[in-house]
Formats: structure tokens, C-alpha cells, sequence
């Protein structure tokens, strides 16, 4: 029986806390990925989880509330039907992965140009992972 694909954006898939929010924008590295400032930070973890992500939409780029959560709203769901392209085997069970993802465009963007950026950011992510593997 063919499994099927969970498509799901649960609490843990998140970056929460002050200590893993700093230490991502502190010790990641980062790339552009228009309309994106992409962060990612690997690490080790004595609790092994799926990869966690942040998602920031400035109000310096976006004045009106409304815009904001509305982009918020396209980046987990591209983010969420694209998962996958961050392959879990590239994290062994003591690695774990938090990305950020910043809104820098100064008005919205539709989903296709969503869906295309962090399409091509998880790729880029998942590139350097494998390199950073293939190093070891």
C-alpha cells in the first residue's frame, strides 16, 4: 500500500523561544532568495525533530496588518506543501535545522512568486546540507 504524504504545519515544525530565535540569527547563515532573506542554523540537539521554521514579515515593509498576516499565510502554506524538499535522511538524529524566512519586497507578492522562492531556498538549503555532509 502506497503511504500517503502528510501535509501538515504543526507547533513543533516552529521556531519558538528567545534562546533558539537568537542563536539563529547569531550563529545561521544566510542567503537572498527575492522576495526572501533566507536564515538557516544546523545544530546539534539532544532531541532529535523535524525542521523548524520562522516566519517574519517587517512592518517597515508592510504597514497594514492585513498584508502581513495575509504573507504570513502564503509562506506556510508554500512552505508547508514543499517540505519535503528538505529531505529528512539529510538530518541524523542528532541535527536539527531552524529556518527564517524575512519578507524584504515592499508590497505583496502572489503565491506563484511565494511558492517559486521558497521552493528555491529549501533546494538551496538542502544543497548546502548535503555538502556540508559529504565534508564529514
Amino acid at each position: 500500500m502506497v503511504e500517503r504524504q502528510r501535509f501538515t504545519f504543526k507547533k513543533e515544525e516552529r521556531v519558538t523561544g528567545n534562546k533558539r530565535i537568537s542563536a539563529l540569527f547569531a550563529h545561521g547563515a544566510s542567503f537572498l532568495v527575492y522576495p526572501f532573506k533566507v536564515v538557516f542554523y544546523d545544530y546539534e540537539c539532544a532531541v532529535s525533530g523535524p525542521v523548524s521554521v520562522l516566519v517574519s514579515i517587517p512592518k517597515k515593509r508592510l504597514r497594514r496588518a492585513t498584508a502581513r498576516n495575509r504573507m504570513k499565510r502564503l509562506v506556510r502554506e508554500a512552505y508547508r506543501i514543499n517540505k519535503e524538499l528538505i529531505p529528512s535522511d539529510l538530518l541524523p538524529d542528532n541535527r536539527r535545522v531552524d529556518i527564517a524566512f524575512i519578507y524584504i519586497k515592499d508590497e505583496l507578492s502572489g503565491y506563484d512568486k511565494v511558492e517559486r522562492s521558497i521552493c528555491k531556498s529549501l533546494r538551496e538549503i538542502s544543497s548546502k546540507l548535503k555538502a556540508e555532509r559529504a565534508k564529514c
